[in-house]
């Protein structure tokens, strides 16, 4: 499997000059291709290939009195912006189609020097190397101090340099992880567990155990609040603005990284306890359109599944995903009989057929775990295969997991 293991970078002023200039060239040359095709479509002709933009966008545009700044920065930055370019294009192409999973995707768009996120990939061919020092060394940038939160598994592909709304740095490396390595990290176990994901406890588990939710968002809103005032009153344009919008990014980089963080350190502990979890396949944007929307975008359910599915691929634990129609919140966990729909505010009831008093989350979180077919405690109930294992599909950035990064 593929991750993505993130670092901190601290490029002094010479190299944030530098790396301005490759994020600008960058997207420079994405903006020319991505108008080469798009005046190729009005004109009715076929779209041109990625040997002829290449030539035309950074070979010959180096030449040109317009373009001559181009040679400033190293030449696979640019190559992998038309890569960018393609990708875009073909998966939007797919989405057309049908043949890609996931929401419709539009034709790319034009990059602006205003985004508040840039980045640049470095390929093995640009020679890019981590020095002795532990120090990363870019071409045309130079050696950039890292603050590495662990050492790198296995030499990287490949390394992404991205500045976020922050004005952060950091440095993505893509590795191979080593199936043996991760079999003997995680050791196997014969404990299951289902699991109901909520909002006044973030995730109740069949064994009766509820953790809390920290709503991170919540207890930022004073500051946020703030922060965000201070913009608003600050003139459109002005350098003041810009440092009160750097704010207002850092105090939600805050809440952001701190979510993440949590969410790696509970998925990481369930997949260590647990050879099979069961959970539910939430409808997250529905719910976001409630008026529990600021909440369930704070509890970041998602993110959580997301994590737990690429964790148990990794290190063949098993997750299943119920449907989200299941009456996990109406039916008996111990009799099986279904006592129809209940408020929200009935947080414990009893069964009219076998007379259980249920908590209403812990009861959910049994049936959860009855409806992925792991109804006893342990994994010798399932048979000795099991549901079919969590599928390989590989989430985060560019498409691959993100392991948590350096502060």
């Amino acid at each position: 499997m593929q991750l993505r293991y993130s670092f901190r970078l601290y490029p002094d002023t010479v190299q944030r000059a530098a790396l301005a200039r490759a994020f600008g060239c960058a997207r420079v040359v994405f903006n020319d291709a991505v108008r080469a095709r798009e005046d190729a479509r009005a004109a009715g002709e076929a779209f041109p290939r990625a040997g002829e933009l290449s030539k035309a966008l950074i070979t010959d545009a180096k030449r040109s009195a317009e373009r001559s700044w181009l040679g400033e920065v190293s030449a696979v930055v640019l190559q992998q912006s038309l890569r960018d370019v393609e990708n875009a294009y073909r998966n939007f192409f797919a989405s057309l189609k049908g043949t890609r999973k996931g929401p419709k995707l539009g034709r790319p768009r034009f990059k602006s020097r205003r985004d508040t996120r840039q980045s640049i990939r470095f390929t093995a061919n640009a020679r890019w190397s981590i020095t002795d020092r532990g120090q990363l060394n870019l071409p045309k940038i130079g050696a950039v101090k890292v603050k590495w939160s662990r050492t790198l598994p296995a030499t990287p592909a490949t390394v992404t340099v991205i500045k976020d709304a922050a004005g952060r740095y950091f440095a993505s490396f893509v590795i191979d992880t080593d199936p043996a390595i991760d079999a003997a990290r995680m050791p196997d176990t014969d404990q299951v567990i289902g699991i109901d994901l909520g909002l006044t406890h973030f995730a109740i588990l069949s064994t009766g155990e509820k953790i809390e939710s920290p709503r991170f968002l919540r207890r930022a809103e004073k500051k946020l609040k703030k922060a965000q005032r201070d913009l608003s009153r600050k003139k459109k344009g002005s350098k003041n603005r810009e440092k009160a919008r750097m704010k207002v990014a850092r105090a939600h980089a805050k809440v952001t990284d701190a979510r993440h963080e949590f969410h790696h350190q509970l998925s990481t502990r369930l997949i260590r306890e647990n050879q099979a979890i069961g959970v539910e396949d939430l409808a997250v944007k529905a719910l976001a359109r409630t008026k529990m929307a600021k909440s369930v975008h704070d509890a970041g359910w998602s993110k959580f599944i997301n994590m737990l599915e690429y964790k148990a691929a990794r290190y063949g634990r098993i997750l299943v995903r119920i449907g989200r129609f299941e009456p996990t919140s109406q039916t008996c966990s111990v009799c099986g009989h279904r006592d129809g729909p209940k408020p929200l505010d009935v947080r414990e009831w009893t069964c009219t057929a076998c007379g259980t008093v249920h908590d209403r989350d812990i009861n959910a979180a049994k049936n959860v775990k009855k409806a992925a077919g792991l109804g006893g405690d342990s994994l010798r109930s399932v048979g000795k295969t099991g549901p079919s294992p969590a599928p390989r599909e590989e989430t985060g950035s560019r498409g691959f997991p993100t392991e948590p990064r350096a502060a």
